[in-house]
């Protein structure tokens, strides 16, 4: 089977592929270095001063998502604390191929939402179903109809009747703060979903400054510290409103109890800048290790616009930055390098280095600039891994992984995800305590272990 893999990594015209893997090694090896994107920055700001405008934020604002309701709670103490001007506009959710699975989408920010809030001194109730259609185009009624400054003000009262499933209160601020037309609430959707669009983005949660995007609370400390750079942080020196939270690993030590169930893929840059940090969060914590890749979302039929994937490799290269993880020299993976080297991972599963050959693949692909669809690139990832290259390179081709891939993914869905990467923590009897997904939540499984392990510490 290795024979059919040229040194080369084959011809255009036999890998359909080829072309998109050059297109996106160079543009986003060139596109999001620390210095261009620094750059960038500074022609935004020589705008707005030549401009004369005020630092000028956008938020987008979705009723029905978890995530807006968090950031609407941060509004009011956003501009006190920043010389900003905030624009608020009403948005419908992601769709079209921005929104590959739109009832797990919701149903996820519900739940992380609730599981996130507390750490960071906001509220979310537990939620475990969908907003009413009335309830909804209520809020979006009374948010409608306000001005900016109104809006800060009211958004996230607005959002906590909505929650609550508290219609009465939502018809007490109808009368208190105003509300408009169905018609005009739609008009108001229609502009602030437009707007979205020409800024090229697609999601709610989401501020807009100088030419770049913040999802949410859990990005805010990006555009916190970038307006502090630029003097508008009216108390400097001062903890920022929402930092970044630390990945720490906690004083108590797990015996094998736990279960720490990471689903990377191999053409993820969110994976490529958390895997090795997941695999030690699980060392420093004696929990056991549970490592089950699944196909990379576009090779398995997972549609990705251009809008998306920009903003994706833009924001892994800002995460990957602020957590000092090499990053950055990229060579796109997808199609042959990915089905190559998921056809040797079940012999790196024999040889016990799965971890290390699916952290050696990632740093090659992500941050070492190493092109794994040539066989000397390969051998790179392989050896590195600590594996044998002279018995790897006539496995090349082996059937056998789908099926394994398959079972992870069914497993990744059944648990309400989706996206890698997903982490799932299990306790002692096989039960899920914890199923997120993204690489900013590492943070979030560490508190949760230290939990569980007071917890059965106490129990005993």
């Amino acid at each position: 089977m290795s024979q059919q893999f040229s040194n080369q990594g084959g011809a255009a015209n036999s890998d359909p592929n080829a072309l998109v893997r050059w297109l996106t090694s160079t543009m986003m090896t060139r596109l999001f270095t620390p210095e261009k994107m620094e750059a960038r920055r500074d022609r935004a700001e020589a705008r707005r001063k030549k401009s004369g405008e005020p630092h000028r934020v956008k938020y987008f604002h979705q009723v029905d998502d978890g995530y807006s309701h968090l950031a609407a709670q941060v509004l009011p103490a956003l501009v006190e604390r920043y010389d900003i001007e905030l624009e608020c506009y009403l948005v419908r959710g992601p769709a079209g191929a921005n929104l590959p699975e739109p009832d797990l989408l919701l149903r996820l920010s519900r739940y992380d939402a609730y599981h996130v809030a507390p750490e960071y001194g906001l509220e979310f109730p537990k939620h475990e179903q969908p907003l009413t259609d009335g309830l909804r185009a209520k809020a979006s009624a009374i948010l409608a109809a306000q001005n900016p400054k109104a809006f800060i003000e009211c958004a996230a009262v607005v959002g906590r009747a909505l929650w609550a499933a508290d219609a009465e209160k939502l018809e007490q601020l109808a009368a208190e703060y105003g509300s408009v037309s169905e018609s005009e609430t739609e008009q108001a959707l229609d502009r602030g979903t437009a707007l979205r669009t020409e800024l090229k983005h697609y999601s709610g949660a989401m501020f807009h400054y100088g030419d770049e995007w913040y999802w949410g609370v859990d990005r805010l400390y990006h555009l916190e510290k970038r307006l502090a750079a630029l003097g508008a942080d009216r108390t400097p020196g001062e903890p920022l409103l929402i930092d970044r939270p630390s990945l720490n690993a906690g004083s108590l030590k797990d015996n094998g109890s736990l279960t720490l169930e990471v689903y990377p893929s191999l053409r993820s840059p969110y994976t490529a800048i958390s895997f090795d940090r997941a695999v030690q969060l699980a060392r420093d914590t004696g929990v056991s290790l549970s490592v089950r890749p699944v196909l990379p979302m576009v090779m398995r039929g997972v549609p990705a616009t251009r809008e998306k994937g920009m903003y994706i490799f833009m924001d892994a290269a800002r995460e990957a930055q602020a957590a000092g993880v090499p990053y950055g020299k990229f060579k796109d993976p997808i199609g042959e390098p990915v089905r190559k080297a998921y056809s040797l991972y079940p012999w790196a599963v024999e040889q016990g280095r799965d971890v290390e050959f699916i952290s050696s693949f990632l740093r090659a692909a992500f941050a070492e600039g190493i092109n794994t669809n040539r066989l000397s690139g390969l051998k790179a990832v392989v050896e590195n891994a600590g594996l044998e290259w002279t018995v790897a390179k006539g496995l090349i081709g082996r059937g056998g992984w789908e099926e394994r891939l398959e079972e992870n993914r069914l497993a990744m869905y059944e648990a309400g995800l989706w996206g890698v990467p997903s982490f799932r923590l299990l306790n002692a009897q096989g039960e899920s305590v914890l199923a997120l997904w993204g690489q900013d939540r590492l943070w979030l499984f560490a508190r949760a272990i230290q939990r569980e392990l007071e917890k059965n510490k106490t129990d005993y």
